[in-house]
C-alpha cells in the first residue's frame, strides 16, 4: 500500500496561456537545438511548472517532487520560462512609441519594491543592498510606465531595494526618455513628489515650503494630478499580485 496521498489540484490559469507559453518553449527549444528525448518534461508540462510559480511562489521542492525532477532542474526550468517570457517584452523606447501612436494624453511613472526573500549583498555604508528601509523588508526597486488608467506598458529590470526610485529611473534612462517624450507634442508623464525636479516633462505635485502653505491654486493642482496619477497604483498591484 503506499505510503503518500495523490489528489487532484486545478491551476487557476487559462489553458491558452498556458498553450502560448508552451508554444514559446517549443520555439525557444528549437532554437537552441535541443535534441529530441532531452528533456525530463514536455514544454506544456514546463509551461504548467512556471504558471504554478507565479500565483503564491509555489516551493521549488514542492514543484520539483510533483514532477519528478531535482530541485536544480527544477530551477533551470523555471528561469528558463521566466526568460522566454521576459524575451518578448518590449523595450523602452517600444513602448513609448506605441503609447504616442495609441495618442495617449499622457502616461504615469510609479516605482514599487517587490518583496524577496533574503539576499545577502552588502551596499554602501555596510547596508543591505536588497533592504529597503522605506518599506522595511528586502525587495527590488522596479519602474513602472503605466496608461492613464492605470494598465502597465513597460516595466524596468529590477534594481536593489537600497536605491532611491529616482535613482533606478536615471539608470534605466527614463528620466531623459519621459522629458523628451513630454516635448513632441505635450504628452507629459505623472509622477509623485519621490521624483521632484527630475525634469519638466515629468509633473509631480507641489510641495509645501518649509514654514509656508500653498496657494489654493497649488492645492488645486495637487488634487488633480494626485487624484489622476493615483491610477497608475493599478499597475503595481497587478505586477504585486502577479509576483506575490
Amino acid at each position: 500500500m503506499p505510503t503518500s496521498v495523490t489528489y487532484t489540484a486545478v491551476l487557476d490559469v487559462k489553458r491558452s496561456t498556458a498553450a502560448h507559453l508552451a508554444s514559446l518553449l517549443r520555439d525557444h527549444r528549437i532554437a537552441a537545438r535541443t535534441r529530441k528525448g532531452r528533456r525530463a518534461l514536455g514544454c506544456f508540462k514546463q509551461a504548467v511548472l512556471v504558471l504554478r510559480w507565479f500565483p503564491d511562489g509555489a516551493r521549488l521542492a514542492q514543484l520539483a517532487c510533483d514532477n519528478g525532477l531535482s530541485v536544480s532542474t527544477s530551477y533551470r526550468y523555471l528561469h528558463e520560462g521566466l526568460a522566454v517570457l521576459a524575451a518578448g517584452a518590449p523595450d523602452l523606447s517600444t513602448a513609448l512609441e506605441r503609447a504616442k501612436a495609441a495618442g495617449l494624453t499622457h502616461v504615469n511613472l510609479d516605482g514599487t519594491v517587490i518583496r524577496t526573500d533574503h539576499v545577502a549583498a552588502p551596499g554602501p555604508n555596510g547596508a543591505d543592498l536588497w533592504w529597503s528601509g522605506k518599506h522595511k523588508h528586502h525587495g527590488g526597486n522596479t519602474q513602472v510606465i503605466a496608461t492613464p488608467d492605470g494598465w502597465p506598458i513597460w516595466v524596468s529590470p529590477v534594481r536593489p531595494g537600497w536605491e532611491h526610485g529616482t535613482t533606478c529611473a536615471r539608470h534605466h534612462g527614463l528620466i531623459d526618455a519621459l522629458n523628451r517624450i513630454a516635448a513632441e507634442p505635450d504628452r507629459p508623464t505623472l509622477v509623485d513628489l519621490g521624483y521632484e525636479n527630475a525634469g519638466a516633462g515629468l509633473r509631480h505635485p507641489h510641495k509645501k515650503p518649509a514654514g509656508g502653505e500653498l496657494t489654493e491654486a497649488q492645492q488645486t493642482y495637487n488634487k488633480v494630478i494626485r487624484g489622476i496619477h493615483g491610477v497608475c497604483e493599478r499597475a503595481n498591484s497587478l505586477l504585486s499580485l502577479e509576483v506575490s
